[in-house]
């Protein structure tokens, strides 16, 4: 039976990337729907992350390298790029990738091209390069961008996230009717898939019928 999945997430953080790949594995071939649903870890008008900063080079040898190893995703903390890109143009991105089928393609492009490739997903040019490579109108794209056509929806979209589904932290899924948070193995995902699929059957019990009792 059909199960709706919903996946907060954020572009800059390493543990959506990384849980990207289980969920992809443990949803293959069942009758399943992906809703990306944006998160800002840093909105606007907040202070930005350093990646030089002993916090950030401490998670990321401690805890970020080593789950990336053990879930198998190639991975590498982009130093170079300090500040810790905004996101908001990268979200806005996704809602015209969205708006033209291409939903899934663009965030899988934007987390590789900053965790694997080290470029700057908060940038105009590198974004509307992404949009080009996975066939979206790149001329379109980067007006939309420039002219911040989503931006309405996007702040809708964050609105959402931290007021009605009071998202505190990223990633999380919201699987079915159960709400799910951090990184999971593709086994977890697997029996959360089949416990959804339990409760969605009707229970048939004792009954009567026009020809049977």
């Amino acid at each position: 039976m059909f199960v709706k999945i919903k996946v907060y997430s954020d572009y800059v953080c390493p543990f959506c990337f990384i849980g990207e790949a289980p969920l992809k594995e443990a949803i293959k071939g069942k009758d399943v729907e992906v809703e990306w649903m944006p998160f800002e870890l840093r909105p606007q008008g907040t202070e930005p992350l350093s990646p030089q900063s002993s916090y950030i080079k401490q998670a990321w040898e401690q805890s970020v390298k080593p789950l990336s190893a053990r879930f198998g995703v190639e991975m590498d903390m982009p130093f170079h790029l300090d500040p810790v890109p905004a996101t908001h143009l990268t979200h806005e991105g996704f809602q015209f990738a969205k708006d033209h089928g291409k939903a899934d393609e663009y965030v899988d492009a934007a987390f590789k091209a900053y965790w694997q490739k080290g470029l700057d997903v908060g940038n105009i040019d590198v974004l509307t390069a992404l949009a080009e490579e996975i066939g979206l109108d790149s001329e379109a794209f980067a007006k939309s961008l420039r002219d911040r056509t989503y931006q309405i929806i996007h702040r809708d979209a964050i609105k959402h996230a931290y007021q009605d589904a009071q998202i505190q932290a990223v990633p999380t899924f919201i699987i079915g009717d159960q709400v799910f948070q951090g990184l999971n193995s593709k086994e977890t995902f697997e029996q959360i898939l089949k416990d959804q699929v339990v409760k969605k059957k009707p229970f048939i019990g004792d009954s009567c019928s026009a020809d049977s009792c």
